[in-house]
């Protein structure tokens, strides 16, 4: 027996937040009667309807994916341009990317068809730290690195204080590796940061997700995460907020 709002976000309808909204307004029924209350819980025997659709309920699943440069971080694209899901032919379930690579950027992203676990992992409240390798124009001070360290205005507000190590640079390319921590999601957030303080990202990857490496993979693949990464990851979330 699940809660019903957990059994909605799980069949990827929606986040377990937005189930809850839809419960209260009577947009849901269990075995053709309408349920509000949020306690409820229901077998896999139940009928379920949302918006009057019969419920799919899907076993979830849960990957980790190196995203290569030049795929758009969704499940289809208007200008036909390769998607996340296109790298995964051999499921026939409702998967999505857990937030957002830009189209130029590579590195760990996790997909799954668990509602619920993607909401988690992406609100804003739970602060999960993302490792980024980034290279970029020009050799970077000490004392810029240390505003990225501190937080640094953006247009849509000063980030999070972030963690940067110089890893490398060129003095006659006149480039460098850097390393950088967050635990936001705002867009383009790295490449911005950089260019706050005068550096232009040429090449961004994302290494690290909370605990979670690429280690053994190489681009474009995938492999599933295992049941304990997947309790790991809920209970730092929780952790967190």
């Amino acid at each position: 027996m699940e809660r019903l709002q957990k059994v909605i976000a799980h069949a990827g309808v929606a986040s377990r937040r937005k189930a809850e909204e839809w419960i209260k307004e009577g947009r849901v029924k269990v075995n053709g009667k309408v349920v509000k209350e949020l306690g409820i819980k229901v077998s896999p025997n139940d009928r379920v309807e949302v918006n009057e659709i019969p419920l799919e309920r899907e076993a979830p699943v849960y990957f980790l994916f190196y995203k290569p440069r030049g795929v758009i971080s969704s499940v289809k694209d208007d200008k036909g341009r390769k998607v996340v899901t296109d790298f995964f032919p051999f499921t026939d379930k409702r998967i999505y990317p857990v937030g957002r690579l830009d189209y130029e950027t590579s590195g760990l992203l996790l997909v799954t068809n668990d509602g619920e676990f993607a909401n988690l992992l992406t609100h804003p409240r739970h602060a999960i730290d993302k490792t980024y390798v980034a290279k970029v124009k020009g050799i970077p001070s000490k004392e810029q690195l240390r505003k990225l360290d501190k937080g640094i205005k953006l247009e849509d507000g000063v980030t999070a204080p972030a963690r940067t190590k110089l890893l490398s640079s060129d003095n006659q390319k006149q480039t460098s590796i850097v390393e950088i921590t967050i635990h936001e999601g705002k867009n383009r957030q790295v490449r911005r940061m950089f260019q706050a303080i005068g550096h232009e990202v040429l090449k961004l990857k994302r290494e690290k997700y909370a605990f979670l490496t690429l280690q053994g993979l190489g681009t474009g693949d995938i492999r599933e995460l295992t049941p304990h990464e997947v309790k790991q990851l809920r209970t730092l979330a929780q952790k967190s907020s």
